[in-house]
């Protein structure tokens, strides 16, 4: 009996290559669909702990949009340094 870990899977690696070959395209497209599903449970709380005793607390966003009111004129620069020229 041969034991050798490679030549124990030979079998299991020709079937895997057999399906790609053969059903890669519907495997493909099957798994694609299926991540799709799995994002849309764990988005909306499939994989959120359920304590039985804990109220039920949901979140909101609020937006308030405020009208525009004009801004006062901005104030003149301030001049720290002045050049003097020196006088000849």
């Amino acid at each position: 009996m041969n034991l050798n870990p490679a030549t124990l899977l030979d079998p299991v690696f020709h079937f895997l290559d057999w399906i790609i070959a053969e059903w890669g395209v519907y495997l493909f497209l099957a798994f694609v669909w299926l991540s799709l599903l799995v994002l849309a449970w764990v988005f909306s709380g499939g994989l959120r702990r359920k304590f039985p005793n804990q109220p039920h607390v949901g979140a909101g966003i609020g937006i308030i949009i405020q009208p525009h009111r004009p801004s006062p004129p901005p104030s003149p620069p301030t001049i720290i340094y002045e050049y003097d020229p020196p006088d000849d």
